[in-house]
Formats: C-alpha cells, structure tokens, sequence
C-alpha cells in the first residue's frame, strides 16, 4: 500500500459534491485504482468512479481492502455498489463513508447473466420499489451522495413507461441524482458487450427525464466519444459519463478540465502524462504489484499517433517478464517523438483563410 493509498478517511461532502459534469464510467476489469491513478494526472476535475464491487465482496470476501483502497489522488471518488439487499448495502455504503469515498453509486445496469443470477444491476429496472428500499437504506447511513446508475428500461419494457415511474420511485427516497445509460437492456440473447453496442440509443428520452424532472440531476451516458458530442448533450442535461473512449482513448482525459470546466491550467502532454506515472509506477512495483497490472492502462496514450504502435508493442512484450520495472516504459516512450505528434497535430489543423 503506498503512503498516499487510502484506507480511511473522515471528511463528509454534501450532496451536490462532487460536480457531475464530467465522470469516467465504472467499468469492470478496467477502472482499478491504476487506471485511476492515470485518469487523474490528466484531469483534476473529472469524476472517477471504481470498478463495480458486489457488497458479497465487502462483507464476506477475505480481503474487502482489496476492492476499496484507492490513492488519495484519485479524488473525487465514487464507489459504485451491486446489490439488491438494503440491510447488506447500508452496511456497504457506510464502509464506504469511512473509507472516504465522495460517492456511493448503485449499480442498475449492468446486463451480465452473473448478476442477474444474484438481482444485481439491470434486472433491478424491473424492481422500483426494491431500489427505492435499497436507496432509503444507503441514505439513512451516510451524509454522502447516493445516487443511481441505470437503463432506460429491460427487455419488453417500454422506457417512456417505464423510465418516468422508476425515477419518480427513486426520488422519493431523497435521492436527486440519477445518470442514463440511453440503451435498454437486453437480459436474455444478448452478452454484455452486446448490450453495449446493439439496443440502439435513445438520447432524446434522455433529455425528456431532465424536462420532466428540472430538480433532478439527470447525466447522460452511452456512446459518447468527442467533446463536440459532449457539448451537444449538455445543452439538455447536467453531465455527460464517458466509458470506453475515456479507457481505450484515455488522452481525452486531458482536455477536460479546460473544455468542461473552465479551468485554466495548461493541457498536460502525452509524454508528460507518461513520465508523471513512472514514481506511482515505480513504488507499486515496490509494493509487489507487477508492471503488466499498470501498463495495461496507459497503453491507449498514443493511439493514432506517430510511434503508438512501437510503445505499445515494446509494453507488451516486455512488461510481463520478471523483473520488469519503468525502465520498460521509459524505453517505450524513447521510441515515440514529441516533435512527430506536434507535427502530425499542426497538418490536421484547418488552414486558415488569407
């Protein structure tokens, strides 16, 4: 554990922290605290959110610090929770408060026949009022935000119908913030990377659920993949959620802060992102982690880029072999030239007219 790695923490936040307006999604096997680590050397203002952790995870599991240390870095934090038992998730969430996260997240739409085996994520669409007990319960043991992260309906549902009642059921509880997935689930006949890419998306009804409920904070997530899109989505809703263009693009990270939030620091660099990560890389190593665990995550810095295929091979193909160190990524970031990617950025600028 490294001296910044958090294991608990007192500081309580209100309900309107964190801003929601830009957040990372939480993404299974993907959004670990290496990720996050990353994630935040680009942007100081993004919402990061954990891999989803069952509260079986927390409450029975040998090592529940496993799935819930993170590096004080990575603030603002969400712990996203899978669970359909109100006693065992008030329990979670307030293992969680201690813990110092700023946000506890339920889980209601991951489509995976795993969790529908055990009434986690999606399959919960068709059970408001049980979110509802779920959300009272995670409500009554923390001053932290509670919010919610669903589909717009499952199966045969009909989300014009369906989508309303569930969030005025929801809200009831208390809680006002609620984030979008614009695609339906599919329970049965689709795989989960289907339900990512097939239900088609429904942006517009999206933007209809923040009409219809102005007092709620409603974020839109599905799809997204450039600030254009961004920008166009937060004409009609208070955030935008961004899941595997932020993981497999992560060098979009670094122009949030200055496109979404107004801030005026300058944009970080791929190369400086990179060397930033080689302390953190070198004092997990430290710690027994294997580099492979961490430099699967930066692999994306230098997608489309002069010389990203030649960093992304030398990582593979050595990162797994014992021994291995940041020496391994210093040698993979000699093989790319800073001057080559300000030269390829500056050719696809447009021309200016005379």
């Amino acid at each position: 554990m490294t001296e910044t790695e958090k294991t608990a923490s007192t500081p309580l936040k209100s309900s309107a922290y964190p801003n929601r307006r830009f957040s990372v999604a939480p993404m299974l096997d993907w959004t670990d605290k290496h990720y996050r680590y990353f994630a935040r050397i680009m942007s100081k203002e993004a919402l990061l959110f954990s891999e989803m952790v069952t509260t079986g995870a927390i409450l029975f599991g040998q090592n529940p610090e496993r799935f819930l240390a993170y590096n004080d870095e990575e603030h603002p934090l969400a712990l996203q929770l899978g669970g359909s038992n109100p006693e065992d998730l008030a329990k979670c969430t307030k293992i969680a408060d201690e813990f110092g996260y700023d946000e506890i997240n339920l889980n209601v739409g991951c489509p995976s026949d795993r969790v529908q085996n055990n009434m986690i994520g999606a399959c919960l669409m068709g059970h408001a009022d049980l979110v509802a007990e779920c959300i009272s319960a995670m409500r009554s043991v923390t001053d932290k935000a509670v919010t919610v992260k669903c589909r717009i309906g499952i199966d045969d549902q009909e989300p014009e119908e369906i989508l309303p009642k569930f969030i005025e059921t929801v809200a009831a509880t208390g809680c006002t913030s609620f984030t979008l997935h614009a695609r339906k689930a599919w329970l049965q006949g689709l795989s989960p990377k289907e339900n990512r890419e097939i239900p088609p998306l429904d942006y517009d009804l999206v933007y209809r659920m923040k009409q219809t409920y102005p007092e709620l904070e409603i974020s839109i997530n599905g799809g997204i993949k450039t600030f254009a899109e961004m920008e166009q989505h937060l004409q009609h809703v208070d955030g935008v959620m961004v899941g595997r263009e932020a993981y497999q693009n992560p060098y979009l990270l670094a122009e949030v802060d200055q496109k979404l939030f107004s801030s005026d620091r300058p944009v970080i660099s791929r190369h400086q992102a990179i060397e930033q990560m080689l302390d953190y890389i070198e004092q997990q190593i430290s710690q027994g982690v294997y580099l492979g665990h961490i430099s699967r995550h930066i692999l994306g810095i230098f997608q489309g880029c002069p010389g990203g295929r030649k960093f992304r091979r030398h990582i593979s193909e050595n990162a797994y072999k014992p021994g291995a160190g940041p020496e391994v990524v210093k040698e993979a970031l000699a093989l790319v030239s800073e001057q080559a990617i300000l030269d390829q950025a500056f050719k696809s600028q447009p021309a200016l007219a005379e």
